[in-house]
């Protein structure tokens, strides 16, 4: 597979992630609604996410034992940042969860930037400005002070900027196979879940669970679509691509989630939403655009 083809291919997987993770908010809020509450349901779902890749990870040890030691660790990073981000769904509203997690392209910028010296073309520049304005005009909606005013949209704030740091220690350091890496983000994820959960809230007993019947399922349908399938293929396309592409790609995500809390969860959207949700992809094309005319742009 050419470099170029390959580049296509891992942007358009980012992009279908970032429409399948505008819709995670519903499991979550499903799986807190049947008695999983605070940081327990994503722990739930992480932990059905991990088992199910655990097999494969048995059977070939190696593609996780003899991965680069950095490697794991910005993968494992990486599930912290969206165990964060999962949880903050419990504790804020949806749409303002994902537009400050999508502060991640600033700080991926940023880090390239100023840490590695990784050159930043003036369209890029432009697209990182337009993205901002447009997340601030969604944020500001209502004359408020574009800051976070819950848990859950600091939990996102801070998530936004661990997963900013994971993709690039990800970009930088040798690929891992794609169902290993899967598998860590997972586990990092859990991890994080187990060691929050008892601080957002205690655990309630099993006699707290609403409907155990529809539980089961749910959670093992949630770990495995978007903890184990698209976390798999989100590793894969991530080591293919600099961390502000990914970021800004992800970003269909701000409108599938926006839309769907607005016809399913009652979270209307106004026209300064909907219009800051139009600089948010005008954004995204005009960061593809410079890569895919001039592919040695890239560090």
């Amino acid at each position: 597979m050419t470099p170029a083809r390959e580049t296509t291919i891992a942007t358009l997987i980012v992009v279908v992630i970032g429409v399948l993770y505008g819709l995670y908010w519903l499991p979550v809020r499903a799986v807190e609604d049947l008695g999983l509450p605070g940081a327990w349901g994503t722990l739930a779902i992480t932990l059905a996410g991990t088992a199910l890749l655990l097999p494969p990870i048995l059977r070939r040890p190696g593609t996780l034992t003899g991965a680069d030691p950095l490697a794991r660790a910005a993968v494992a990073l990486g599930g912290a940042a969206f165990a964060l981000y999962s949880i903050g769904f419990v504790y804020g509203h949806v749409a303002m969860i994902i537009l400050l997690w999508f502060l991640t392209p600033v700080w991926s910028t940023l880090l390239t930037r100023f840490l590695l010296g990784w050159p930043t073309t003036r369209l890029r520049l432009a697209a990182i400005a337009v993205g901002l304005i447009g997340l601030g005009i969604m944020l500001s909606a209502g004359g408020q002070v574009p800051l976070p005013r819950n848990l859950g949209e600091w939990m996102a704030l801070i998530a936004g900027v661990i997963w900013a740091v994971a993709t690039t220690g990800i970009r930088i350091r040798p690929e891992m196979p794609p169902l290993a890496a899967g598998f860590l983000f997972s586990a990092g994820a859990a991890l994080t879940s187990l060691a929050i959960a008892p601080l957002l809230s205690p655990w309630r007993g099993l006699a707290s669970l609403q409907d155990p019947a529809r539980l089961v399922p749910v959670t093992l349908a949630t770990g495995a679509l978007w903890w184990g399938f698209a976390m798999a293929a989100l590793m894969w396309a991530t080591a293919r691509l600099d961390p502000a592409r990914v970021g800004i790609l992800l970003m269909s995500e701000v409108l599938i989630g926006s839309a769907t809390a607005a016809i399913w969860a009652g979270e209307t959207l106004g026209p300064a939403q909907l219009t800051g949700g139009a600089l948010v992809l005008l954004a995204a094309l005009m960061e593809v655009w410079p890569q895919r005319r001039s592919p040695g742009n890239a560090p």
